[in-house]
């Protein structure tokens, strides 16, 4: 049966093989039940210290950039959100809701008054602590098919991605939005 090209999701020669984009759709998929695979794990790691998977996420992202700050220091929600790829007044929300269950420090920035810094408290750190153990486990399962090599390929990878995903989304509004413009 013939190719229909008229129906190709990409028109990029590297995403063809045979001038075919079953391979590039394939990618697609796998992607996907990757990333929803990967998104249950997070919300398991959530629930098992009594978090939603982003209330998780968020709070080892706070604990993890502020480990390259000066002790105490803190991370701004500006920092956060953007490190989490998530908006401002989102992560504001929930990290609210973690400071009120006491995982979380809020404090004003000394720099800007206007801006908090936030920390992980002594509560949030031995939930995180309670957790490491089965994270270990769980990940080095997750991710067991990778060497060293493979895994570095993949990091690099999975930024550039991350950077075009940001672009195709903006292309993605504009093309769907003048789409219902018509």
């Amino acid at each position: 049966m013939p190719i229909d090209e008229r129906q190709h999701t990409v028109s990029r020669p590297a995403l063809l093989v045979d001038r075919d984009d079953s391979a590039f759709r394939q990618l697609v998929h796998d992607l996907l039940a990757f990333s929803a695979r990967l998104n249950d794990v997070r919300n398991r790691f959530g629930a098992y210290i009594g978090l939603t998977g982003i209330q998780y996420t968020l709070l080892i992202s706070v604990n993890h950039l502020g480990a390259g700050k000066r002790a105490g220091e803190g991370v701004g929600v500006k920092a956060l959100a953007e490190h989490l790829s998530l908006s401002g007044a989102f992560v504001t929300i929930e990290t609210t809701k973690l400071a009120k269950l006491g995982l979380i420090e809020k404090r004003p920035n000394a720099q800007d008054r206007r801006r908090v810094l936030l920390t992980v408290s002594a509560k949030g750190r031995s939930l995180l602590d309670q957790l490491a153990p089965v994270q270990r486990e769980v990940n080095d399962e997750l991710f067991g098919s990778l060497d060293a090599e493979r895994f570095a390929a993949l990091a690099d990878m999975a930024r550039t991605l991350k950077r075009d995903a940001g672009r195709a989304l903006l292309l993605a509004d504009y093309l769907t939005g003048s789409a219902e413009e018509r």
